[in-house]
């Protein structure tokens, strides 16, 4: 009888401490496994990034702060988008945007000009006095629009990110990462005008005092040489070295490149790119 009644309690013993055990391992967090995205790159800095859902898919030093040179405009662009409606409207281009070194479109003083013709001078032939012309016309000054990027940037989640100014030239204050612009890419490229114009191989647009129009190609090889590419912006400075942020499409499926300080910023942006497109096919 005793021993029936030791084997009862064993018994029970046992039940009470696997369902408490059970009880434990159900309270503790399962331990997900993190995806290592660090891949070997020319670039000092890259980043790839998922297009339709944001992921980060292969990175290097992606954290790092660089100088994005013109790869700024993307963020330029973004903000006049996303604080200016009336695209259509002519403006006069004002004295600040006269004259500005660097890739230009030649703008005159005074000269009208639409704000999507100014957007197109901007992300196609990277018109640095585009990007101030557009700073004095939503911003009201520099200053004040170099404030909006920030809050553009912020908003996107770009947390490694400082704008002094509108074109990228070389400020001691100005810094990004390639996460980041990723980021403010993938926000950008959400925005249907954006797509329209970072994806457009050619654009006209008056020439003041001059019987023919502007007729300028977009510096992006991108779009001319790599299947599907629809995107997005070519930089350039001393300090900052050849940067590209590239986008492409194939089969529905997008994805979105930066590569900082990349002396072959096309082989190795349409590389990285490739080894993410390759990867879908093989899953």
């Amino acid at each position: 009888m005793k021993k029936s009644i030791a084997i009862i309690l064993a018994a029970v013993a046992v039940f009470i401490f696997t369902a408490c055990s059970d009880q434990y391992r159900a309270s503790v967090p399962v331990m997900q496994t993190v995806k290592n995205c660090e891949i070997s790159s020319s670039a000092s800095s890259m980043a790839l990034f998922d297009g339709d859902t944001g992921e980060l898919v292969y990175s290097k030093n992606c954290d790092a702060r660089r100088e994005p040179a013109s790869t700024t405009k993307i963020c330029t662009a973004l903000t006049v988008l996303n604080n200016f409606e009336t695209l259509d409207l002519p403006v006069a281009i004002p004295d600040e945007a006269v004259g500005i070194e660097g890739s230009s479109l030649y703008l005159q003083r005074g000269e009208m000009l639409t704000v999507r013709d100014l957007l197109y001078g901007l992300m196609l032939q990277s018109g640095n006095d585009c990007a101030v012309a557009l700073a004095v016309i939503v911003g009201g000054s520099v200053d004040g629009f170099v404030k909006m990027m920030n809050e553009t940037a912020e908003a996107c989640g770009a947390v490694n990110t400082n704008f002094a100014n509108p074109h990228g030239l070389h400020h001691d204050e100005h810094y990004t990462t390639a996460r980041d612009l990723c980021l403010i890419s993938y926000r950008a490229m959400q925005n249907e005008t954006f797509r329209e114009i970072v994806g457009t191989k050619k654009h006209r647009t008056p020439y003041h005092n001059h019987e023919y129009d502007r007729n300028f190609p977009n510096k992006n090889k991108i779009l001319y040489n790599y299947d599907g590419g629809n995107g997005i912006k070519t930089g350039y400075t001393r300090a900052a070295g050849r940067c590209l942020v590239s986008s492409a499409t194939r089969n529905g499926k997008t994805y979105i490149c930066t590569v900082l300080n990349c002396g072959n910023m096309w082989e190795e942006s349409m590389r990285l790119l490739d080894k993410a497109f390759d990867n879908d096919q093989n899953a």
